[in-house]
């Protein structure tokens, strides 16, 4: 697996995201996560499809996909050498009735729960492949430095949030087209969301999210969250799942 270049890394830091159009994983260590997500999505019993929420917590067999070199190598220049894992999310958008995600920042959703947000990264893995159609994540370029946003609601029962960042230009949307096993990067603070997906294709990816260890993940604000360190050391007394 190769590293981001000095340009790529440049880039990532003035728009927020990177897509990067090559495979993660190997074809055989792609099929083990995809055969793991079906089980997940099997036994979600009354959850709805993008609601598989943290399922490292209860399936230690993603470790082995949330720790692996593959993507600690391609967060490493954006993190810094310490990293640990944040979350992970499956969210997959079932055909003609997937929901869409309104415009937000996955930081909203922390605040007040870490010490800082501004290396927080996310690997987004395209398990089925990701566009237009089928309803692909659009991102604002460069919304990563604009603070928190103003909020209104929005119904539920056709987004997958409950609230939604207002006066978004929209024109500004970056689509983030992905092939299976391909993956996108963007800043935990970055404006982003995606339409629903009116396609005949189901749309599922699986979101890995890390933070530099320099980071403090206040326990008060956190009860029952688990982190793991990833590489590197701890800098700021945090527990980890696997100390």
């Amino acid at each position: 697996m190769r590293q981001l270049s000095s340009e790529e890394v440049e880039a990532f830091r003035k728009n927020g995201y990177l897509l990067h159009n090559e495979q993660l994983f190997s074809a055989e260590k792609f099929d083990r996560l995809s055969d793991i997500f079906a089980e997940h999505l099997a036994d979600k019993g009354e959850k709805l499809s993008d609601e598989l929420d943290t399922p490292h917590f209860r399936d230690p067999r993603l470790l082995e996909f949330l720790l692996a070199d593959e993507v600690l190598d391609l967060v490493e220049p954006l993190i810094g050498p310490n990293i640990a894992l944040w979350s992970s999310h499956f969210i997959s958008k079932e055909p003609h009735t997937g929901r869409a995600t309104p415009w937000h920042e996955d930081s909203a959703y922390w605040e007040g729960r870490l010490s800082a947000y501004d290396r927080i990264v996310t690997v987004w893995l395209s398990l089925d492949g990701s566009d237009r159609e089928n309803g692909c994540m659009r991102v604002i370029p460069g919304t990563h430095s604009n603070g928190f946003s103003e909020y209104s609601p929005v119904d539920q029962s056709v987004n997958t949030f409950h609230a939604e960042i207002v006066d978004v230009d929209e024109s500004k949307g970056v689509d983030f087209e992905l092939k299976p096993g391909e993956c996108s990067l963007h800043d935990g603070r970055i404006i982003h969301g995606a339409h629903a997906n009116t396609s005949s294709r189901r749309r599922t990816g699986y979101t890995m999210r890390y933070f530099p260890t320099s980071v403090r993940v206040y326990p008060e604000k956190n009860p029952g969250w688990k982190i793991w360190l990833g590489r590197g050391a701890d800098e700021a007394g945090n527990v980890y799942a696997n100390a």
